[in-house]
């Protein structure tokens, strides 16, 4: 599995994380098969794209993924990292955004493993992009409430995946320096620097997905990472 042309399948790879996630698989030597709405500014020679808005799957029956993987053949490893961020605080909650994050982040990531962990070898690797603030924060309520769900798909699927040596794990960055972070739509509620002096730097996320991804990550699993630069302290 850990071969130079094994084949990881990145969601969200047209910019952020998941961009930067595929560039470092890239770099390390796999193949990448990226899923996102915007096609990536990606020219190495082993990424492939397919175009595909994920939060729109939930609403269909099983059939687009089902075309999805004919396209992407048996992949060696999975990486959730398509992911939005709607704020808003009790006062104004947007129950609408809350909707879409819930389908993106959660619903989203279920159908990806149900559809691709069948297809994946024995000892496939999957990684899903959480969040710090999963276990709540002022004015993200509904951010949180989906990370903290995709916390419990990942043990619950990891508990299922693990007689077949597979790993389920989740990557839980603080605010990181994506144009996530930069999202006119949430000045009201600006993101604080974390003790560190600065952002998680989507590098930082792609090298511990790397990590997650190769030989010494064989057996972690079930676990929730999480890279805050002092956030949590």
């Amino acid at each position: 599995m850990r071969s130079p042309d094994g084949l990881a399948l990145v969601t969200g790879c047209s910019s952020g994380i998941g961009f930067a996630i595929a560039e470092r698989l890239l770099a390390d030597g796999w193949r990448v098969t990226g899923i996102s709405r915007r096609s990536p500014a990606i020219t190495a020679s082993g990424f492939r794209h397919i175009p595909l808005d994920l939060g729109a799957i939930a609403a269909d029956d099983g059939e687009t993924l089902e075309a999805v993987a004919e396209q992407a053949g048996r992949p060696d490893a999975l990486v959730h990292a398509a992911g939005i961020l709607k704020v808003g605080t009790l006062d104004d909650l947007d129950h609408g955004d809350g909707g879409a994050m819930w389908r993106l982040h959660v619903e989203a990531a279920a159908r990806l493993v149900q559809t691709f962990a069948p297809r994946m070898p024995d000892g496939g690797r999957i990684v899903l992009i959480g969040s710090r603030v999963a276990t709540g924060a002022a004015g993200k309520a509904y951010y949180a409430a989906s990370k903290a769900a995709l916390e419990g798909l990942a043990r619950s699927f990891a508990a299922e995946l693990a007689p077949r040596g597979m790993t389920v794990n989740v990557i839980a960055p603080a605010a990181t320096e994506t144009p996530m972070l930069l999202d006119p739509g949430r000045q009201g509620l600006p993101p604080r620097l974390p003790p560190m002096g600065r952002f998680v730097q989507p590098a930082e996320v792609a090298a511990l997905a790397a990590f997650l991804l190769g030989d010494g990550g064989a057996s972690m699993t079930g676990q929730r990472l999480v890279m805050c630069a002092g956030s949590s302290l």
